[in-house]
């Protein structure tokens, strides 16, 4: 029988094993068992990987084995795509090195003062964490050296060319010395990534964890088919039902984002909102509240949430489909952690819905299992347990009953007996949520388009589902409608973009450079039909004009666009 591979057999230092053994952690994953050894040889390596698969401590253990201690300069610098993700990396650097007293680190990033960065860095720091234009305004300052950088990690690296860092990027190697290591980690490999690596790598080991390696067997998925504006009953249901300490919602746009959290919180559900408009001080008192368990649940937007991993998420709601299907591995991937089962959820309300499901289980090549929505004796049950764990709760206080013992011994007089009391006090306890539950439909009606008939005004203006076979010689996206002619709202107009699948195009990318840009809504943006060397777009008609101005004067993926009107 083979033997199992241990942190202690990588060759890292005893203060590194204890913290790992701290964190509860024995085994390194395979990204890990095949990183570690390599970065503290010092060669240079591409590790292919997704979030989840333990790639911080895979370049944060050799890096911090490699520091020397006695140097107070920056000798370490990792490149990051979001200030989440950064503080994610800088807090696991952090307790990396409980041991290693005489190390420490920095986090730098947008959004927060420079100063009181500057002042950390005058201190003296040997790892530094940040985002690559926050490093940049550093450099330009003269307040980050990076003379005595012995080696750079860029994580997430194919995000970081998404959101058109590559000119920083490229400012930032070659500003550092040439005698260095140089480590990408990206969950894919696109060109203008293998583009920098030859550029900047000397012979490269290449690291791959395959897709089959990030395995979901610990993760439960299910769908259920529920009414729009029922969606925020059934979470509230599911996870009274279940006892989810902590949970994530997705929703595709910040409004929903909002209007979820309010809905949530007025059914007792402690929720907190995570997306784009928050500022930096409102993220982190966000998230520190959801790790503390203040908050039992988070409403994110997938922007907002990459990088946040969380141990303890038990369960992962799609409150709304994502709009591609990577966006549906990163999503469910932030349960089941650390060898932990966790639960994925996603709402069908549509024949639209159910076709995505169908799409995503062919992605993952994994069945999502139908499910019922809890039954009426199933909701019963739970108001009668937490009803009796209630009662036990109030009767273990010592407090002074006397006025309590005193209004039983005058209803007693009434000619009441205890029974009758206490028949009348439980049906004012769960009588109206019974009746409630009696009268609750979940399952959406049809309507001849395979629509929920009483969708609300929220879900209407968020088309979750933007892409459409096209109507021409070329395919157009996957994702979409499956044929026929669709009528054009009266009021949208149609844009024509020079952009298409050859040039790695989304839905979601179009969407987010729209709204990122011109500040037009994400849910007031209509059908995407991608084909392979263009695109259309819905877009409000008021907006039209503004959207052309705008978006091209800008990029998509580091590609110019060029938008205009589209010819009937």
């Amino acid at each position: 029988m083979e033997k199992e591979l241990l942190f202690s057999d990588l060759g890292v230092s005893e203060e590194i094993l204890r913290a790992v053994e701290d964190m509860g952690y024995t085994q390194p994953s395979p990204i890990q068992a095949q990183t570690i050894p390599l970065l503290l040889q010092g060669a240079d390596v591409i590790g292919q990987a997704q979030t989840g698969t333990g790639k911080t401590a895979a370049f944060g253990i050799p890096i911090i084995d490699r520091i020397d201690s006695s140097n107070s300069k920056p000798q370490a610098l990792i490149l990051c795509p979001t200030r989440e993700l950064a503080v994610q990396v800088e807090g696991e650097i952090v307790k990396l090195t409980k041991y290693n007293r005489k190390i420490s680190s920095t986090c730098i990033y947008g959004g927060e003062a420079i100063d009181r960065q500057i002042r950390s860095l005058k201190k003296g720091v040997q790892i530094v964490v940040g985002t690559p234009g926050r490093i940049m305004d550093h450099m330009d300052r003269r307040t980050l050296d990076l003379s005595k950088v012995s080696i750079i990690v860029l994580d997430e690296a194919d995000e970081m060319l998404d959101m058109g860092f590559r000119d920083d990027i490229e400012k930032i190697l070659s500003s550092m010395p040439n005698e260095r290591q140089t480590v990408f980690f990206s969950a894919t490999m696109p060109k203008p990534i293998l583009e920098l690596t030859r550029k900047y790598q000397t012979d490269p080991e290449i690291i791959k964890v395959l897709r089959k390696e990030l395995t979901v067997e610990n993760i439960s998925q299910l769908y259920f088919e529920v009414r729009s504006g029922l969606k925020t009953d059934l979470i509230s249901r599911l996870i009274n039902l279940h006892q989810y300490k902590l949970s994530v919602i997705f929703c595709n746009t910040k409004r929903v984002t909002d209007e979820v959290t309010e809905e949530l919180t007025a059914k007792g559900v402690p929720a907190e909102a995570l997306h784009g408009d928050l500022s930096q001080a409102q993220r982190t008192k966000v998230m520190n509240k959801f790790r503390k368990g203040h908050c039992s649940v988070l409403v994110a937007t997938d922007v907002a949430a990459r990088g946040i991993d969380v141990e303890n998420v038990e369960a992962v709601f799609n409150f709304d489909l994502p709009l591609d299907e990577e966006n549906y591995v990163h999503r469910i991937g932030r349960t089941g952690r650390a060898g932990k089962s966790g639960t994925a959820i996603s709402f069908v309300s549509g024949r639209r819905d159910a076709g995505k499901i169908r799409d995503l289980e062919r992605f993952i090549k994994t069945s999502i299992d139908k499910a019922a929505p809890p039954s009426v004796d199933q909701l019963i049950q739970m108001k009668r347990d937490q009803l009796t764990k209630d009662i036990h709760r109030q009767l273990a206080k010592e407090d002074d009953n006397t006025v309590f013992e005193q209004a039983i011994e005058s209803l007693q007089a009434e000619g009441l007996s205890l029974e009758q009391i206490a028949l009348s006090l439980v049906k004012m306890q769960l009588g109206e949520a019974i009746d409630k539950f009696k009268e609750m439909n979940f399952t959406p009606e049809k309507d001849r388009g395979g629509r929920d008939d009483r969708r609300s005004k929220r879900d209407r203006g968020d088309r979750g589902d933007r892409g459409t076979r096209g109507r021409s010689g070329e395919r157009g996206d996957r994702s979409g409608r499956r044929g026929g002619k669709k009528e054009r709202e009266p009021n949208m107009a149609r844009l024509f973009l020079n952009l298409g699948k050859k040039d790695r195009i989304r839905p979601n990318d179009i969407v987010g450079a729209i709204a990122g840009e011109t500040g037009v809504s994400g849910g007031s943006i209509g059908e995407i039909d991608i084909y392979d060397s263009f695109s259309f777009v819905d877009i409000p008609k008021k907006d039209a004009s503004h959207v052309i101005n705008v978006m091209n004067t800008n990029t998509i993926k580091g590609k110019q666009v060029n938008f205009e009107i589209s010819k009937p």
